[in-house]
């Protein structure tokens, strides 16, 4: 795995056919940290994550990764930085699923050039990790929505990467799959000092695991800090405008959040 950096986001706008998405984002992402991505639909969360992948260049300002402009890097060395995890997976071929975690690891093989035994053994240890290594041998376009996520996860993994962002991964997952894939991310952030930015919808998993959570609203960046320091029912009102209590939930021991679900 490559030396960590860190991102920095400094007045970034984007629009779409001339309506803004993103607005005068400014934002530092040290590495070694759990971030979360939270706010209404089309509030520009997916669009901050095609910057900082470099799928889309800021209209305004700049988007840094270390010292050095997203949109300067070479391709492959951004891939070799940065993976992601994408909400929709689709695949046009009858690849075998372990063929698919396999394509992480192409920023590391030469033109031409063959998977050497490190490449196999990342790929055999994500499986296992992510727990698909019984079904590798099974085509992916055979599989459920929910299998071919945590096969994308998998890739994801074996492509070793500093950073890994997730882009509403967990979406087609039941609980179980989904506890498994943020405690697995939560493990590298802690024990490897990797970054993960996770684009999350329910807020008390973004309160469970997040290091630090950052709101967004209409394009802007509402909130952005300490979970426990931002997680606050101000904020949610704001944001979602939703009635919400946050408190310690003590089966857990992390801050949790009740919605008042009727009135």
């Amino acid at each position: 795995m490559v030396e960590m950096s860190g991102y920095k986001v400094t007045g970034a706008g984007f629009a779409y056919d001339g309506h803004p998405a993103l607005r005068d984002v400014n934002l530092t992402l040290a590495p070694g940290r759990f971030y979360g991505l939270v706010g209404p639909n089309g509030c520009g969360k997916t669009t901050l994550l095609d910057l900082l992948t470099g799928n889309k260049a800021p209209d305004l300002g700049t988007v840094c990764y270390g010292r050095t402009s997203v949109v300067d890097l070479p391709r492959r060395e951004l891939a070799r930085q940065v993976a992601l995890v994408p909400q929709d997976f689709g695949i046009g071929f009858a690849f075998t699923v372990e063929e698919v975690v396999l394509m992480g690891r192409h920023p590391y093989i030469k033109r031409f050039g063959a998977p050497s035994a490190e490449d196999h053994r990342l790929v055999a240890e994500a499986m296992e990790l992510i727990g698909i290594d019984h079904f590798r041998h099974r085509y992916v376009n055979e599989l459920s929505g929910g299998e071919k996520q945590r096969v994308v996860v998998a890739r994801a993994l074996a492509q070793d990467t500093p950073v890994i962002l997730f882009d509403e991964a967990t979406s087609n997952l039941d609980v179980q799959y989904t506890l498994q894939i943020f405690n697995v991310a939560r493990k590298l952030v802690r024990d490897q000092g990797r970054t993960v930015i996770a684009v999350i919808h329910n807020l008390n998993l973004a309160a469970a695991y997040c290091d630090e959570v950052i709101f967004m609203k209409k394009g802007h960046i509402i909130s952005h800090g300490p979970t426990d320091q931002v997680m606050v029912a101000e904020t949610i009102k704001d944001v979602f405008g939703v009635e919400s209590r946050v408190q310690l939930d003590p089966f857990s021991n992390t801050q949790q959040i009740s919605f008042k679900y009727w009135s």
